[in-house]
């Protein structure tokens, strides 16, 4: 995010800087030569790059939409120039939100959560204002709720940390529900978490309202693993 913020930089024009530094920029500008293109030629590309990007955007909104076949001749023709393209940061979302809650346990029976920095956890945790930052650990934990831990290797490696200790991994969660010593046991469980209505939020304070949906990954232990 703060990569995508520099970039914008370069969008501020040369009086906004201040004026020492203006200065230095003029004294190493150097006379640029523009190349001006015959109306002839701008006019009809212009004109393909606008009907194409277009068609793109209207793709995006009804992707059921039976294009012509030479309108699908003419996107397959300009897509090798990478002039028209479709993006959308979040072109598709899920319509539920599960969650992971990591949970740790010295005998196996009663289990305490750890809590994490963003991502929902605490249902009476006010959600909290993240951008510009990149938690990267609880946007992974977003992407693995959607899969398996099968699919996310890293996951079965974050547990063991935990169960080691790892103070760099501890580092990263807002709750350490084991200050003296590292539990024996964690597991994770999935819920599907909704935001609740203000007669709710209002009576017992909880922002959210969540459905367990089951074990994310089996129980971790370190003797489990040595085994």
């Amino acid at each position: 995010n703060l990569l995508s913020l520099s970039l914008c930089l370069f969008l501020l024009d040369d009086s906004s800087w201040p004026r020492r530094w203006q200065e230095r920029l003029l004294e190493k500008k150097e006379a640029v030569k523009r190349l001006q293109w015959p109306l002839w030629i701008l006019a009809p590309i212009s004109a393909v790059i606008l009907f194409v990007t277009g068609a793109i955007l209207l793709g995006t909104v009804n992707p059921r939409i039976p294009w012509p076949t030479p309108v699908i001749e003419l996107y397959s023709l300009m897509a090798p120039f990478r002039s028209t393209n479709g993006y959308g940061l979040f072109a598709v979302m899920t319509t539920s939100r599960p969650e992971i809650v990591v949970e740790g346990s010295n005998d196996g029976e009663h289990w305490l959560a750890y809590e994490f920095k963003w991502k929902p956890g605490d249902v009476r945790r006010r959600p909290g204002f993240v951008a510009p930052h990149q938690p990267r650990l609880d946007w992974q934990m977003w992407f693995a709720a959607l899969g398996n831990y099968e699919e996310n290797r890293w996951f079965m490696e974050f547990l063991i940390r935990l169960l080691q200790g790892s103070r760099p991994v501890l580092g990263l969660v807002a709750h350490n529900p084991f200050p003296e010593a590292p539990p024996r046991y964690a597991r994770a469980l999935v819920y599907d978490y909704h935001f609740t209505d203000l007669a709710t939020r209002r009576s017992d304070s909880a922002w959210w309202r969540r459905e367990y949906k089951g074990p994310y990954c089996p129980v971790v232990s370190l003797e489990r693993r040595g085994q």
